[in-house]
């Protein structure tokens, strides 16, 4: 067998691979290919046969959105979108059945037909300058042999001999005119010295027949890969379902209806914002919350209301989203869990737990967060006990109440309102018709999630109910729109992440190992000749210090963790809890996405009744765990931002959560051992990464000498408030935290540049003002020390000012101070080492919009000199 010969499952993107069809498309797909079978007549003629390809294509895939038709000698074409002027993505080359001559053969590719593929590809590709050819096929509509365009790129249309010979030939200038002069005389040896290079994907549908003709629906599993590999999303490179550079407008859209928000075009910039008086509904979460902070009268009662607004409508306002966007997260996380779970018990579905007959109204829900997930099962009352007892308890701070519903309102103050069902809502009645109406808000929010999967990740599978698939990374993209509410979202593409972390991440590994063990690696490579001593290599990558300046929704982050992992497994040092290699494993990062596959090319399933799973999901989980808290860090100035990284981090643990091994999952008590999560939210920090009041090349040892506390102790508190296993322990460790950061602040306040200056100024005045001197003043003397003191007294009403806008300073109010807030990047005597990467976008902002503040932002770019990042 050829070694560059693929099977379709192998062709496939490996995240392509992990979305499930649902069983409507995959009926169609069979009904239309058993159609093509029984319509084959061998004695037929080309034309016949090529007229049956382009119905299949277009009844299955392609109709209404791609033109698909013949195009001058090209057999058939693939266009881009469905006007015909659009460019071509697929270019097919039929033959009929008989005609074995000119067919391509696995052993053979150097035929007729590939040699046609190759003048029409030119063609386009050079002629035309068409830069969106994707895939060129040649069939018999048996046999199928598909290529990547981007080898033909590589060995014809970038060979300069073989593009001049093409370009003489279209002119007339070479000795033969008609085409079988360019497949034998130009062609034919082209391919002949490249031919065991050269990658296709081949596969004969007769191999399909019987599965699609045995009415047995497990066995319908066999014809995903033939399903995908024909379909658009794969010939013409489309973005595919959970692709996370793809927003699912469907469900954004709804979801935003839900939350009480509208989305407004101004200029090129898409917002956000509260619905128009009159569209709103008081059902919305959003508006539900707003009404009851204001009956409450929360507002006035907040210790700083201006920092959420300038009106009372703006701080109302301000004040409901930051609350719906906490309430959402918990839901939208608990959505997933919920999946994992029935995932996890085969679809048992008595693990489900977000539906009205659990949690009849707010106050249930509001008790789901706080008396549920957020206690063990041992410390849970009676009421809610039996009701949950298959939702886990997972120690995170997700499920802790944050400090703007400690001073406002909790979910549980919200109203059992009505809300009318969305014009374009995805629900349906029982006719499969859209649904009208009115609904109960939790009972809408509810039925509105269910409408959709959220157990994508993992084996290859059919969607049996036909929901739209959701992911992590969908929902990445959607918070990020959301939080981006004020100045239009930007979101960052995942294949643009992809790449910065893949770049920077990996030549700042070499450098770490370089700098630690003395070698001179170039490259990866290099390093994995030379790894001798695989627990130490992981300490070596995992003292690694990564920041995100301004994080956002934690994309960057993300993918930063993906990469980090993968890196470790093209090192062979990522080891299980016992260090034994993931050595019959592969992790890569595929669109963005972590793919973990065995040796057989399968996709990794996590199994709670098998001990290799088993290993490998508690290996997953623990690495992901260990890079998040030792090498990952990210800083926001919004407070939503802030709770949508930590979800987003949260959500990657999540995605490898197992039951701890110590228990049989087929005993009812193991199912409340599901491994705890770690408060990662201690690397992620709001505040302004722009801006500190105190240098970070100010001397921390009398800061040091001075207290009991030191850096060593310092990292300890916050080691064990990540891995705090009650919150006794945790709020214990928050005092800790703060009292070491309070105590480094005082210090530094006292020997502040400015307030020394100050001091030493008002030294020299308080002398000049009560020198003796033994013999009397002369009048020009008099006059001179009268001069000295007022000159004096400026300077200090000079510094008096700058130290009072520094302390009181709205530019100040958010400042962050970075040794205060990561002591992983101090070293023992607390001097800033700085981070080993610093990753993100710049701040997308129209300079004419930060005037006030350029001068002060000029001063204060010499931090990016000190920071060393």
């Amino acid at each position: 067998m050829r070694d560059n010969k693929l099977q379709p499952r192998q062709a496939l993107n490996k995240a392509f691979l992990k979305v499930k069809p649902n069983r409507a498309n995959i009926e169609a797909f069979k009904t239309n290919l058993i159609k093509l079978f029984d319509q084959i007549n061998e004695s037929e003629s080309e034309e016949f046969h090529k007229n049956l390809i382009a119905d299949f294509l277009k009844n299955t895939y392609y109709s209404p959105n791609h033109f698909i038709n013949t195009k001058g000698r090209k057999d058939l074409v693939i266009h881009n979108s469905k006007d015909a002027k659009s460019s071509v993505g697929v270019i097919v080359e039929a033959k009929k059945p008989t005609n074995k001559s000119e067919m391509l053969k696995v052993d053979n590719l150097n035929t007729k037909a590939f040699q046609e593929l190759i003048l029409y590809f030119l063609r386009d590709r050079i002629t035309e300058k068409n830069l969106e050819i994707r895939y060129l096929i040649a069939t018999n509509i048996y046999e199928w042999f598909i290529f990547d365009a981007n080898i033909f790129e590589q060995m014809f249309a970038q060979n300069k001999e073989f593009v001049q010979q093409f370009t003489d030939f279209e002119a007339g200038r070479l000795t033969g005119k008609n085409t079988d002069f360019f497949y034998k005389q130009i062609a034919e040896p082209a391919i002949a010295s490249i031919e065991n290079d050269i990658t296709f994907t081949h596969f004969d549908i007769r191999d399909y027949e019987g599965i699609l003709r045995n009415n047995q629906g497990e066995d319908d599993r066999e014809l995903i890969a033939l399903f995908k590999l024909l379909s658009p999303e794969h010939l013409l490179k489309l973005p595919f379902a959970n692709d996370s550079n793809t927003l699912d407008k469907t469900f954004y859209s709804e979801l935003l209806y839900i939350i009480g928000l509208t989305e407004t075009k101004e200029g090129n910039k898409k917002l956000i914002g509260r619905k128009k008086e009159s569209d709103r509904h008081t059902g919305s979460i959003i508006e539900n919350a707003i009404n009851q902070l204001d009956s409450l009268d929360k507002i006035s009662r907040l210790p700083k209301p201006e920092q959420f607004g300038d009106s009372e409508q703006e701080r109302l306002f301000n004040i409901g989203l930051e609350l719906a966007i906490t309430w959402i997260n918990r839901v939208l996380f608990l959505k997933l869990l919920e999946a994992q779970l029935i995932k996890y018990h085969k679809n048992n579905q008595s693990f489900s737990f977000l539906d009205l007959t659990k949690i009849h109204n707010y106050g249930d829900l509001n008790g789901l967060f706080f008396s549920v997930l957020a206690r063990k099962q041992s410390e849970r009352n009676a009421s809610v006990k039996d009701i949950f007892a298959n939702v886990p308890y997972l120690n995170s701070s997700l499920f802790e109440p944050t400090n703007i519903e400690q001073l406002t309102i909790f979910i549980s103050n919200l109203r059992d309102e009505s809300l009318p069902i969305f014009s374009a809502s995805v629900l349906k009645d029982s006719n499969g018709k859209k649904r009208t109406g009115n609904l109960n808000s939790l009972e809408y929010l509810f039925e509105f999630l269910n409408a959709y999967d959220f157990s994508s990740e993992g084996s290859e599978e059919i969607q049996e109910d036909n929901k739209t698939l959701i992911n992590a990374s969908v929902l990445g993209l959607i918070f990020e729109k959301i939080n981006g509410y004020k100045d239009g979202s930007f979101f960052t593409p995942g294949f643009i992440t992809m790449y910065m972390c893949r770049e920077t991440i990996r030549r700042a590994v070499v450098q770490k190992f370089n700098q630690i063990k003395g070698w001179n690696c170039q490259d990866i490579d290099q390093l994995y000749e030379k790894i001798a001593d695989k627990q130490e290599a992981n300490t070596i990558i995992n003292s690694l210090r990564i920041c995100d300046p301004a994080v956002g929704s934690g994309h960057f982050l993300v993918s930063a963790l993906n990469e980090i992992i993968t890196i470790k497994s093209e090192l062979k040092i990522l080891l299980d809890r016992k260090g034994k290699t993931l050595r019959d494993y592969h992790l890569e990062v595929v669109n963005d996405e972590l793919i973990v596959t065995d040796d057989d090319g399968q996709l990794f399933e996590y199994n709670p009744k098998s001990q290799e799973s088993q290993r490998i999901q508690e290996t997953l989980f623990h690495e992901k765990q260990t890079i998040i808290e030792n090498c990952l860090f990210g800083v926001d100035i919004n407070p939503n931002s802030v709770k949508i990284c930590r979800l987003r981090l949260w959500i990657e643990l999540l995605k490898n959560a197992y039951y701890r091994s110590s228990q049989s999952p087929l005993e009812k008590s193991a199912f409340e051992e599901l491994e705890t999560l770690p408060n990662i939210d201690i690397n992620i920090k709001c505040g302004n990464s722009l801006i500190s009041r105190f240098a970070l090349n100010a001397d921390l040892r009398q800061a040091l000498n001075k207290n009991k506390f030191s850096i060593d102790n310092y990292k300890k508190a916050v080691q064990t408030y990540r891995n705090a296993e009650s919150k006794e322990q945790k709020r214990e460790m928050e005092r800790l935290i703060n009292d070491i950061k309070g105590n480094f602040q005082v210090t530094l306040q006292g020997v502040d540049a400015n307030k020394t200056k100050l001091r030493k100024l008002e030294g020299e005045i308080y002398n000049l003002e009560n020198q003796l001197s033994l013999l009397e003043e002369t009048k020009a003397e008099k006059k001179a020390r009268d001069k000295k003191i007022a000159k004096l007294n400026n300077e200090i009403d000079k510094f008096k000012a700058e130290i009072e806008d520094i302390e009181s300073g709205k530019i100040y109010e958010n400042a962050l101070e970075w040794r205060f807030e990561f002591p992983e990047v101090l070293n023992d005597e607390g001097d800033f080492v700085g981070f080993d990467v610093v990753i993100g976008n710049p701040p997308y902002i129209r300079q004419e919009e930060i005037k006030e503040f350029k001068p002060i932002l000029q001063q204060l770019t010499r931090l990016i000199a000190i920071l060393q990042f």
